[in-house]
């Protein structure tokens, strides 16, 4: 089965964070070769606009580790084209492209004991999408009882913009790829289990994938072990 290469898991070094698990940071710059990074106006993809009638605010840029902005890479995962690989450990998903190339994003991930991995297909996109809490979040936590019976989509909605819903042939995960309306969380452990972006890359990875998209989640060991395992939300 692929693996992210063994130096990606090597290089990074541990970060404590407070209330989280400890977890790697990359540093893409030293490993990856011909990164476009550098050519990119984050000034542009990280602005403010309308959105189906809803604001997305524009990202201060000051106040996120530019490791975790978007960029193009050497793809390192050795899957197909096409393919999402979402590597928990260092807090970054990628978008496969072609000619051994994907799209990096930044991500917020689970607290340790929330995180799920496996092999899942998204067979369900949502603009806006509405947030509705698992029974075992609403038991756990007050303020998500109040949304119990569902959260209507927009600017205040957990789910932030876009949301993709990851299946194990007709059973749900219950796990999202999803927008944040907390910027401050990419690169950190600290959601109920399920992979957040930035609006403005939820969006971006969203429009470039079709339902049907095949999605690898790594475990802790860089590998897909535990596939059958339901999300823990």
């Amino acid at each position: 089965m692929p693996q992210l290469s063994r130096r990606l898991f090597m290089l990074g070094a541990p970060l404590l964070l407070a209330g989280c698990a400890s977890s790697r940071r990359l540093s893409a710059d030293s490993i990856f070769d011909g990164w476009g990074g550098s050519d990119y106006n984050y000034s542009d993809i990280y602005a403010g606009f309308d959105d189906n009638g809803n604001p997305v605010p524009a990202i201060d840029l000051t106040r996120i580790d530019s490791a975790f902005l978007r960029r193009e890479v050497s793809d390192p995962t050795g899957e197909a084209p096409g393919t999402i690989v979402v590597d928990p450990a260092n807090h970054y998903l990628y978008h496969v492209q072609e000619g051994g190339n994907a799209t990096r994003y930044g991500v917020g991930v689970g607290r340790e004991g929330f995180g799920w991995h496996g092999r899942a297909t998204i067979k369900r996109k949502a603009v806006w999408p509405r947030w509705t809490p698992p029974s075992d979040m609403v038991k756990r936590d007050s303020e998500a009882a109040k949304w119990a019976g569902g959260m209507p989509g927009g600017p205040g909605n957990p789910l932030g913009a876009r949301a993709m819903y990851l299946f194990q042939g007709d059973r749900d995960t219950l796990y999202r790829l999803h927008g944040t309306i907390d910027p401050s969380s990419i690169g950190k452990s600290m959601s109920s289990g399920c992979i957040r972006l930035l609006n403005q890359d939820i969006i971006h990875l969203f429009n470039n994938t079709p339902v049907g998209t095949r999605v690898l989640v790594l475990g802790s060991g860089g590998d897909a072990d535990g596939e059958d395992q339901q999300a823990a939300l």
